[in-house]
């Protein structure tokens, strides 16, 4: 991060020499920073990182490199089908229901009611500041293991709520960009519309929404690699997604040192495949649908 310091280079007579406020200048002001620099890294890279791991490995393990790796091979199918892809269900899921509840909550936010806009932004404020993992075990803790609906009963099992915990941050982080977008379309477009007879239901809906539908794709998208990336904490509530098989695995096999490196590698792998060609397209889809002024 680098300081930027504007100093007036010939003072003004009579006049005192003021130290103007410093700019920041940094990733704390690209809200894509993540997928910027995920999607940074040449692709070649990728590649090595990936034929290191076993490297890595064999540094590790010294002379029981071969048993390792012929146990890992034993589990992959179960890590990937069982467990990687409940990860993929868990974070697709998490990211449906936050889409739609950030979405009303980002309209609403734009309420010409008071008192809608600061409920709202006091639910954006407090789900946006408050620790992911506290809101899991939260929304783990106090939420029921069945509800009864109609004299119908339905459980909830502990990935339904781990769903239900990752979409509230998910959620309050997409009204933000919701609410952005909306505001980022040029008053003239308003203007047109009010000029048209259209009421505000219509114009929200039938002009101002399809335009930032470009604009809201890639910090979408960017927050879906976030939450993928983040599936990993569920294995702290005893969800059975990938860390936990992993653990789980590695017991199974005696639960050896020289097993470390080369099961969580494997699980280390299967996130960077997944979200490196997500970080790439973002950062592409940015540059094409970037708003020119």
């Amino acid at each position: 991060m680098a300081f930027e310091f504007d100093i007036p280079s010939a003072p003004v007579k009579g006049a005192l020499p003021v130290l103007k406020p410093f700019v920041l200048r940094g990733p704390a002001q690209d809200a894509l920073f993540a997928a910027r620099w995920l999607a940074s890294i040449p692709p070649k890279w990728v590649v090595m990182a990936a034929l290191l791991c076993p490297a890595v490995a064999i540094a590790q393990s010294g002379g029981a490199v071969e048993g390792s790796f012929d146990k890992l091979l034993r589990w992959i199918p179960f890590l990937f089908t069982q467990g990687f892809l409940f990860n993929v269900l868990i974070s697709v899921l998490a990211m449906a229901l936050g889409t739609v509840i950030g979405a009303l909550v980002g309209l609403c936010m734009i309420s010409r009611s008071k008192t809608v806009r600061w409920i709202t932004q006091c639910y954006v404020t407090f789900f946006r500041n408050a620790p992911w993992l506290v809101l899991l075990f939260i929304v783990l803790l106090a939420f029921p293991f069945q509800i009864t609906v109609f004299g119908m009963t339905f459980p909830l099992p502990g990935w339904v709520k781990t769903v239900i915990g990752m979409a509230l941050p998910v959620s309050a982080n997409l009204a933000e960009v919701v609410r952005g977008a909306v505001q980022s379309v040029p008053s003239a477009q308003w203007e047109a519309a009010e000029s048209l007879a259209f009421t505000r239901r219509q114009t929200i809906w039938q002009i101002i929404l399809p335009q930032c539908v470009k604009r809201m794709l890639p910090p979408w998208m960017n927050w879906y690699a976030i939450i993928t990336m983040s599936t990993p904490l569920c294995s702290l509530l005893g969800v059975g997604e990938v860390i936990s098989l992993t653990r789980q695995a590695m017991e199974a096999e005696g639960n050896r040192p020289e097993l470390l490196v080369p099961f969580y590698s494997f699980a280390l792998l299967l996130f960077l495949l997944y979200c490196y060609p997500i970080a790439r397209l973002t950062r592409r889809l940015e540059r094409r649908f970037a708003v020119k002024l």
